[in-house]
């Protein structure tokens, strides 16, 4: 009985460790990849997160992927000194919305023809290139470094976000909802 044991670890061990290094190797490396204070890519085809508005729509315009028709693409939120130029594209992206604030691109988000292409490939995609994401939901995936943040989300979108900027709008939106509180009671407390 021991032999054959010992005769049916010797012929199948070789299997057991091809198959764990298979399953382990994917992971660590992207796990390695996508570590905190990894670098993600603050750009796509020529714009960057943090490039001035006349120079992203000198980009769009040169972009044959895009079909930006110039200022009348864009528009102004109520937000402090924000823009967001929406643009259609050709091919693989429907649309794609960049947002400014004071003047600096801090969010890109491209939304994907999925009949061209599907939500599995571009994932697929990221984690070759940035390993696994740090959240992942049936939503979302998400990639994240210092500063920036990029998600894959459904339907398709991709979405690229400068963390910082974004932080700072997120804390502003705070206060004034603080201060409108504040003034609101002030109101009722007027009755």
């Amino acid at each position: 009985m021991s032999v054959i044991l010992a005769f049916l670890l010797c012929f199948f061990s070789p299997f057991l460790w091809a198959q764990s290094e298979d399953v382990a190797a994917p992971g660590a490396a992207g796990n390695a990849e996508n570590a905190p204070g990894t670098e993600l890519p603050a750009s796509y085809r020529g714009f960057s997160l943090g490039m001035e508005a006349e120079d992203l729509k000198g980009a769009l315009q040169k972009d044959a992927l895009f079909n930006f028709r110039g200022d009348r693409d864009i528009s102004f939120l109520p937000n402090r000194e924000q823009s967001l130029i929406e643009t259609t594209g050709f091919s693989f992206v429907r649309r794609a919305f960049f947002q400014l604030r004071d003047g600096k691109l801090f969010v890109m988000a491209f939304n994907l023809d999925t009949g061209l292409v599907d939500h599995y490939s571009v994932y697929t995609s990221f984690v070759k290139k940035y390993g696994e994401p740090v959240s992942l939901n049936p939503q979302e995936a998400v990639w994240e470094s210092r500063a920036v943040r990029i998600s894959i989300e459904r339907p398709l979108t991709v979405k690229y976000i400068d963390k910082e900027v974004f932080a700072d709008v997120i804390a502003e939106s705070e206060t004034g909802t603080s201060s409108e509180l504040y003034l609101r009671q002030e109101f009722l407390d007027d009755f």
